[in-house]
């Protein structure tokens, strides 16, 4: 009888090689908005903040499409990937909508139960999803967390409408309510694997560029 042959375990690559998958190169890029985000929120320049917070949206969605259409990467090379996308969307979706309450509202320490919730349901958010994946029929299990930075940015378009201190309890309702629905157990479709809806997001992306970098002129 032939005996079967195991096959051998895959050999890491050094560390640094990884940088050079486009996917991943496309996963920093959005990381590297983010930074710019955090940066104008903490200096208060909102408006540069936004264009930031959405265009790390934009590079998370468009790495998972150029990941699925791209061939030769191995099994290792879309686990690093994987990993990486998840420890980037910590920063992007649950760090930065929470600088942005914060910094909104002066750092008042009444906001930082609100953050604390924000980021602890945000962690266990991407835990989950990580663990379990997608769910039987191909939908996420709450509130997709990406979805945080999308609807914070449109929210903030009305900000002249509202006093400081009122729209800072908006904010923070807002995050406090986005948080609830990532750890919800609704069903949700997941937007990013479509390239309509990439495409959709593009356009969103452009649109909200405009309108706040015409706000910085």
């Amino acid at each position: 009888m032939r005996s079967e042959k195991t096959k051998a375990p895959e050999q890491p690559k050094y560390i640094l090689s990884y940088v050079k998958d486009i996917v991943n190169i496309c996963s920093l890029a959005g990381l590297g908005c983010t930074l710019l985000a955090i940066y104008f929120l903490i200096e208060g320049v909102y408006a540069a903040s936004m264009i930031g917070m959405i265009w790390a949206v934009a590079f998370d969605w468009a790495d998972g499409l150029i990941a699925r259409r791209m061939t030769g990467r191995t099994g290792a090379d879309r686990k690093f990937g994987g990993q990486l996308d998840l420890l980037i969307d910590i920063v992007s979706y649950g760090v930065t909508p929470a600088i942005l309450i914060l910094s909104y509202a002066n750092f008042s320490p009444a906001f930082l139960p609100v953050v604390f919730i924000m980021l602890v349901f945000g962690a266990i958010r991407l835990s989950y999803f990580s663990t379990f994946g997608l769910s039987d029929d191909a939908k996420y299990t709450g509130l997709a967390i990406d979805n945080n930075s999308i609807i914070l940015v449109f929210i903030f378009i009305f900000e002249g409408y509202f006093d400081p201190s009122v729209f800072s309890i908006i904010l923070g309702t807002s995050g406090l309510c986005l948080a609830v629905l990532n750890v919800s157990q609704i069903k949700t479709p997941k937007l990013s694997g479509n390239p309509v809806n990439v495409a959709l997001l593009a356009i969103y992306t452009l649109a909200v560029s405009i309108i706040y970098g015409w706000s910085l002129l």
